[in-house]
């Protein structure tokens, strides 16, 4: 006599149609290993993503590394403190922000296009788990990537940085007091110091001069410039670097949720990725720059570029920022205005609700 087998009996793979499956929600390292893997055998996607975070700044840098050697006197030195904010940026941060994006699409959905959603389900393994283990094992991939990039270009930038500071032709010595700075621009009234390095408005919003400026006149737009001057290097100091990086690496976690959300969400993983990198290079500069006056307190929560930009450090200028002065010094009058604790809720809140709606997505999925 046949007799029907015990629901769950050991052998038989059951599937909970539930949430979460059999098992513990949170993945362990055997699942993560297995979606690292998973992704680092796809060639043209590693390809792709050390072109974009790798490849570029250092490609730059050769060309320029290269034109130096060949006529010193026509190009200029190849490091310093203005080219690692241009390349920082406008260079890693925007092709790292869409490498992450990139990454987190081909995660959130590449077992779906490959046919192998139904053989995860079937082992019994929580859903949760499986969305949950893409996220450490894809970041062991980006966060390298977005290191290396970032101290080839420290590295260059600080070797190879020029050993004075020139501007219109004058050397001017850095680190000064404010005392011997204001003594300093008086001495040089020939300057047009509302151009050195300058991050505001003239004096009671005077046009900015035309004529050399008389000695009390330098003295008093050297106090006023004079934040803006301390902050102005030959080559990045280490503080500025160590935060940059660690902003870099917040930004490509952040872009990398995002996309391993959206993907999910979305169950493909080429709209995605266009609708990313348009946002990204067309929206953002727009988002970023424009004020919505009735709409502001909107807008906070909804840009998160907002929030990134709060913790930026002094001196780098996003690519899309109002730059003043030789330092690549932006002006973030034109930034919505945003606390620290608003910024860090923004940034909480944009992680944990793409996490909980690919992972909703991934749960009641049809396998």
């Amino acid at each position: 006599m046949v007799t029907a087998p015990d629901v769950g009996a050991p052998g038989r793979a059951t599937v909970d149609p539930g949430l979460g499956g059999r098992g513990p929600w949170i993945p362990n390292r055997a699942m993560i290993a297995a979606r690292f893997m998973e992704l680092r055998k796809r060639r043209g996607l590693m390809t792709t993503l050390t072109a974009l975070t790798i490849g570029l700044p250092t490609l730059f840098l050769v060309i320029k590394l290269l034109l130096h050697a060949l006529a010193p006197r026509s190009y200029g030195p190849v490091g310093g403190f203005a080219v690692f904010t241009s390349l920082v940026a406008g260079v890693l941060y925007i092709f790292g922000f869409i490498a992450a994006m990139t990454l987190g699409a081909t995660a959130g959905c590449s077992d779906l296009a490959d046919g192998m959603f139904t053989q995860q389900v079937v082992t019994g393994r929580s859903r949760v788990a499986l969305y949950l283990a893409r996220i450490p094992a894809s970041l062991a991939i980006i966060t390298p990537m977005v290191a290396v990039a970032f101290t080839v270009i420290c590295a260059v930038c600080v070797f190879s940085a020029p050993s004075s500071f020139d501007f219109q032709g004058t050397t001017v010595p850095l680190g000064l007091s404010l005392h011997r700075y204001e003594a300093w621009a008086a001495d040089h009234p020939n300057l047009i110091i509302c151009d050195f390095p300058y991050n505001g408005p003239c004096p009671e919003n005077e046009p900015e001069p035309n004529a050399p400026l008389s000695r009390a006149l330098a003295e008093r737009q050297a106090a006023q410039n004079y934040p803006t001057y301390v902050v102005t290097y030959n080559s990045p100091p280490y503080g500025v670097m160590i935060r940059a990086g660690l902003w870099l690496e917040l930004a490509m976690t952040i872009a990398y949720v995002f996309g391993l959300g959206f993907a999910a969400l979305m169950g493909q993983r080429m709209v995605p990725i266009i609708l990313m990198i348009v946002y990204e290079i067309v929206f953002r500069p727009l988002l970023l720059s424009t004020k919505v006056l009735h709409l502001i307190n909107l807008q906070r929560p909804l840009v998160i570029e907002l929030a990134v930009a709060h913790f930026e450090p002094a001196g780098i200028g996003i690519n899309y920022g109002i730059v003043n002065g030789p330092a690549g010094l932006r002006d973030s009058s034109y930034l919505v205005p945003e606390s620290t604790a608003v910024a860090v809720a923004v940034i909480a809140a944009w992680l944990v609700v793409w996490t909980v709606l690919g992972s909703w997505r991934m749960a009641t999925r049809d396998a």
